[in-house]
């Protein structure tokens, strides 16, 4: 389905704002992706980008095949799932491992749908806030936010966009004030995250190429991220966490998002697995799966919220 993929690419780049973000998340060429672009045009006769040696920016004939084509990429995707759950009796039993926020909220939910679409496949799910090695623990897949270090491992990208979020409750910011720039944040009770004996209190922040670490402070931290996030809902601090734990409580206005004109750090998910040998039908289905879930979750949160790439 070339033209499919065309169409996949042009969504992807108006969401990422990268060409090389849309390449490395479709497992791609650079140069691959930029050919289907310039395909999808010239099959168009219209221009979809103005492009500039540091940007990409929708033409108007861009934002008019954009409206029409993210509601066709979407009805395609549910057929193709449709079919798939009728076509492909996969069977098995599917071992994963992902952090407690992601395992608990999100995972958790997705993989009853998924388990309804197929419903010969069943898992096992191991939750916790530490790197689950795949080959000593017999995991199938682990779900892991953050750049994967360099191994022999396969990571397969599911969402290359998502980013941190600094977020505190609107009852601690009526309390406490909002802070509006990230250096305003040591006058704040920062919630921190540890994983075994490091604590992770030190927030990277961009703007204009300008670099700020923030190393913050606070009388709570904890190895369990969802914790972290329990702690920011009940208005006990402000909160650095991934945009996919967060991204519900942006939508329901239960968080808020600060300092929204600064760039905060990526916090990419991938699909773990020993090699690409344990890559089975099951684990390809599952990851087509929650990519599009990823994907319909970060569109969910208001511009604005914090989860857009600026």
């Amino acid at each position: 389905m070339k033209a499919l993929q065309d169409l996949e690419i042009f969504v992807r780049t108006v969401d990422t704002g990268s060409l090389s973000a849309t390449a490395r998340s479709l497992n791609l060429t650079p140069a691959a992706a930029s050919a289907a672009l310039k395909r999808l045009e010239a099959e168009l006769n219209a221009p979809l980008f103005a492009r500039s040696t540091r940007s990409l920016r929708l033409t108007r004939e861009g934002e008019v095949f954009l409206s029409h084509c993210k509601p066709a990429l979407a009805a395609l995707r549910d057929a193709q799932l449709e079919l798939a759950s009728g076509q492909q009796q996969v069977r098995g039993m599917l071992q994963l491992a992902a952090p407690s926020d992601f395992g608990r909220n999100l995972l958790l939910p997705w993989l009853e749908v998924f388990q309804q679409l197929h419903p010969g496949i069943q898992y096992r799910l191991h939750v916790a806030d530490r790197v689950t090695n795949v080959y000593s623990n017999l995991v199938d897949a682990a779900f892991r936010q953050g750049e994967p270090p360099e191994s022999n491992m396969l990571a397969l990208p599911l969402d290359l966009t998502n980013r941190r979020v600094l977020c505190a409750s609107p009852a601690y910011l009526e309390k406490h004030g909002v802070p509006d720039t990230p250096e305003a944040l040591a006058q704040h009770n920062c919630l921190c995250f540890m994983l075994g004996e490091e604590v992770y209190d030190r927030w990277r922040f961009w703007r204009e190429g300008k670099e700020v670490t923030v190393r913050v402070g606070g009388g709570n931290i904890s190895n369990d991220g969802d914790v972290v996030r329990r702690w920011a809902l009940a208005g006990r601090g402000i909160a650095y966490k991934s945009g996919f734990d967060v991204a519900g409580d942006l939508a329901q206005g239960q968080l808020v998002a600060l300092c929204n004109d600064w760039q905060t750090e990526p916090s990419p998910l991938y699909m773990v697995l020993p090699g690409r040998r344990q890559l089975t039908p099951a684990l390809r289905l599952l990851r087509e799966f929650i990519a599009q879930r990823c994907e319909e979750l970060l569109k969910s949160v208001p511009p604005g919220a914090g989860l857009r790439v600026i």
